[in-house]
């Protein structure tokens, strides 16, 4: 299926969004300038199709991002991205910059950069999380009160009781996402921590705590007969009762991007964040 110029010296997939035409443009110039340079590709467009290949580009924004991570760092596959979404702060080039783009992958000069992975077991199933798991109070119609009532222990310490409408438990990647729009602090990638950001606390004590990777997180519902429902990146896993067992801790892989040797996070923070104001 490959077919090794350039000295590119590496297998080459793609990631396309077929769920929407908004990125043909970017898709065709990125094939063309791919073909001009001789480097064969594969194409997925679903998560399932991903596999033999070292570096994967995906065309799209965070969401598209997140779509592919855990897999991709599952496999050990580099991931490179190219914004033709809205914010796109994982992405390294803009939809302008395919050129850019490809000429940094064949050239061979740029940086690698490692990214850690949340790991949420409950009741004995795993789950994953790039940028953050989500626990939120499950709206029940027929309830006097919808806030929910949360405890969280790191290495079997109390932490608090936070009541409101639940919690987020961030990586430092997830902390410029719904962590960030909660109150929690941003951290930089390279830190070896998460964070513990309350949603709409009902008590001014609760803030943000931050926490070692290596310590790992347990919460309990505080009242009888509540439930949660868990999201991890933005997307619904399910119901969290009262006797599931629900643990938090650092993965055992991480997710690879590649970056441009001159890249900068606090530049493209600053620049996300005042285009997010907009």
């Amino acid at each position: 299926m490959y077919k090794i110029l350039y000295n590119i010296g590496m297998k080459v997939g793609i990631f396309c969004n077929k769920a929407t035409k908004k990125f043909d443009s970017v898709q065709k110039e990125l094939f063309r300038l791919l073909r001009e340079r001789g480097v064969e590709y594969a194409t997925y467009y679903s998560v399932e199709e991903i596999g033999q290949t070292d570096v994967l580009i995906v065309l799209g924004g965070d969401g598209t991002i997140l779509k592919t991570a855990i897999e991709a760092g599952r496999q050990g596959v580099l991931l490179l991205g190219i914004n033709a979404g809205n914010l796109g702060f994982l992405t390294e080039f803009e939809a302008d910059e395919a050129k850019s783009a490809v000429d940094l992958l064949c050239n061979r000069r740029y940086v690698t950069e490692k990214r850690s992975v949340l790991e949420i077991t409950v009741s004995g199933k795993k789950y994953y999380a790039l940028n953050e798991a989500t626990f939120h109070r499950h709206y029940d119609e027929a309830a006097d009160n919808n806030v929910v009532a949360v405890t969280a222990e790191i290495d079997g310490k109390r932490v608090d009781k936070i009541v409101g409408d639940g919690i987020i438990v961030s990586t430092p990647t997830g902390s410029t996402a719904y962590s960030l729009s909660a109150g929690g602090p941003i951290l930089t990638p390279d830190i070896a921590a998460f964070i513990l950001t309350p949603v709409c606390a009902h008590s001014l004590h609760n803030r943000p705590v931050v926490y070692a990777d290596t310590s790992v997180m347990r919460i309990f519902l505080a009242e009888e007969g509540a439930s949660l429902t868990l999201y991890c990146d933005g997307k619904y896993i399910g119901e969290i009762f009262g006797n599931d067992d629900v643990v938090l801790r650092k993965a055992d892989f991480s997710v690879g991007f590649i970056r441009r040797p001159d890249s900068n996070f606090f530049d493209k923070l600053l620049f996300k964040l005042n285009k997010w104001s907009e």
